[in-house]
């Protein structure tokens, strides 16, 4: 009796807790504390966006004729709008996702046709935002959710079919979004930047769930023709190509912001110099608080602050590929894989640009330019990740459930994100 006692005492202590939005493997996890490692970062990236906007300030107001307080409250409404939404995804469990791909899909939609109909801002010359008085909403960020959350139920069911290998069945359906991306976000939104993040969306979870090398290499060929297209029919992404090639070839028309981010940037040396003491931001460089932010902080924090600034930036997509690893079902596994290839991807295409590596995209750094439309999509595709990392194993997982076809036996399927031993799962003793 005394030993009964005792196994029913601990199996009320290790038996394990299915989270109630995992689905699809059945593999058990027991509910935990969350990654608060991962919202240590999220908000640190965010006040720093905040002290640099703050520090910035004067010079924006100066150079655009406003009140000096008005950058950095509107940057203050829209981290708090940002904190809303984190805590609300936060607290929806991931089967609520799953179900809303089609509502997703349909806003999404919806969206680009809106930004098609609305005028084109007199500075902004693309049908990229929708404007209703002060307010504006870029659909490119909320395309980039749906396609997160569309992929992830697309890969995970395909895998459990044992169908990633099928390009009638997989292969071909992820070609045909992505040109239906490349027509309405790069072709109809001008937004070229936004397509390449989404393309490395795409590209990476399916790499991630077993789609073999050479059938993503066939989209990378895709996007690869696309991009020639797109450059070669439209003057103004020739005109950037070439200020790529050569920033100093015309600093006065063309090149002129490629010229001032690397001013920005020089200018900053080693220490930089110091807070509140940019001259680049005062009118001289563009987009100093949104685009070029990158610019303004290397200038004021010199190379040292830069590279602090991309360590947390490491150590913020290592903390995401940690929780992919750990994640015990392929639906949120997928759905980490994609957030991660998606701030990843934006974060190296702007820094880049700032340094003169890449062309210059009009991509936002995350958490840190100002931006409310993709801080708000950012903080809700992370607060999304917080949720998953409540129900994540302790050491890495593979799915043995997701490895398996219908009939019952071992695919050739390699799992490129968290590729481990077989999980252990925790039974409840018998009493």
């Amino acid at each position: 009796m005394f030993k009964n006692k005792n196994r029913t005492r601990k199996s009320r202590i290790v038996a394990p807790l299915v989270s109630p939005g995992v689905g699809g493997s059945g593999v058990k996890t027991r509910r935990h504390k969350p990654d608060y490692g991962l919202l240590v970062i999220t908000a640190l990236l965010m006040v720093v966006g905040i002290v640099v906007v703050y520090s910035i300030s004067p010079g924006l107001a100066a150079s655009q004729g406003v009140s000096q307080s008005y950058f950095i409250t509107k940057q203050l409404v829209d981290v708090a709008v940002a904190i809303v939404a984190f805590a609300i995804a936060a607290f929806l469990p991931v089967s609520f996702w799953r179900k809303m791909t089609m509502p997703l899909i349909i806003a999404a939609l919806v969206g680009s046709v809106a930004v098609m109909v609305t005028p084109i801002d007199a500075v902004y010359q693309a049908h990229r935002w929708i404007r209703l008085g002060p307010l504006s909403f870029q659909v490119a960020e909320l395309i980039k959710l749906a396609l997160i959350v569309w992929l992830a139920g697309f890969l995970s069911t395909q895998s459990r079919l044992g169908l990633l290998r099928d390009s009638k069945e997989t292969l071909r359906p992820l070609i045909l979004v992505t040109i239906v991306i490349a027509f309405v976000v790069a072709k109809l939104q001008s937004d070229l930047g936004s397509t390449g993040v989404m393309v490395a969306i795409i590209a990476l979870m399916a790499y991630s769930a077993g789609l073999p090398l050479k059938r993503v290499g066939l989209i990378a060929a895709l996007v690869a023709v696309v991009a020639v297209l797109a450059i070669s029919t439209s003057s103004y992404r020739r005109d950037r190509l070439a200020t790529y090639l050569n920033p100093g070839r015309d600093c006065q028309n063309t090149g002129y912001q490629a010229c001032q981010v690397l001013i920005s940037v020089g200018s900053g040396g080693v220490m930089g110099l110091g807070l509140g003491y940019s001259v680049q931001a005062y009118g001289y460089t563009p987009e100093a608080s949104d685009d070029s932010i990158f610019a303004i902080m290397a200038e004021q924090f010199g190379f040292m602050g830069s590279v602090l600034i991309l360590v947390i930036y490491g150590l913020f997509i290592t903390r995401l590929k940690m929780i992919a690893e750990r994640t015990a079902d392929m639906f949120s596994k997928m759905l980490v894989i994609g957030v991660m290839a998606w701030l990843s991807t934006q974060m190296i295409i702007n820094v880049g640009a700032m340094l003169g590596l890449l062309p210059l995209k009009g991509i936002t750094l995350p958490l840190i330019s100002q931006g409310g439309t993709s801080l708000v999509f950012v903080t809700i595709a992370l607060g999304l990740v917080f949720q998953i990392s409540r129900y994540t194993s302790y050491s890495k997982v593979n799915i043995d459930e997701e490895q398996k076809d219908t009939t019952g036996h071992d695919r050739p399927l390699r799992g490129r994100v968290g590729r481990t031993h077989r999980a252990a799962t925790v039974t409840r003793p018998r009493t």
